[in-house]
């Protein structure tokens, strides 16, 4: 029978300064990269749309928002919706857009499955595209 984990959940910039974290609680021992994913930007969204602010501090920009210091600012009074978030992540891991590291492995594949029973803490390091490349 499988268990229940729990995840620490961390945003960091490239040289490891940690920007972000929070637990992903109540998840299986063993998840894929891509459901991981998703239950992150899940999670995020909802705290998000919880709130009274224009300035959402997740993964990757929605639709629309314009990346600020602080976050990505979004129109008064917009609700995200998690699951075209989740798809824009997904999208974002594919073309490299960020990293995830899983203790001190790199996920290379969204259908990677990790045990959570092992390891307790995710990285996400989103990559600034160097200018003319």
């Amino acid at each position: 029978m499988s268990g229940v984990a729990e995840v620490m959940v961390r945003d960091e910039t490239m040289s490891g300064r940690e920007l972000a974290s929070w637990v992903l609680p109540d998840l299986p021992e063993r998840i894929t990269a891509r459901e991981l994913l998703r239950l992150r930007v899940r999670d995020e969204v909802a705290r998000f749309n919880a709130v009274t602010t224009d300035v959402f501090r997740g993964l990757v920009r929605p639709a629309g928002a314009r990346e600020t210091p602080a976050g990505f600012v979004v129109r008064d009074g917009q609700r995200l919706d998690w699951e075209a978030q989740a798809d824009v992540a997904c999208a974002a891991f594919e073309r490299n857009g960020f990293v995830m590291l899983v203790g001190d492995r790199q996920v290379d594949d969204l259908d990677q499955t990790i045990d959570l029973s092992r390891e307790s803490a995710v990285s996400f390091i989103r990559l600034v595209p160097l200018v003319g490349g």
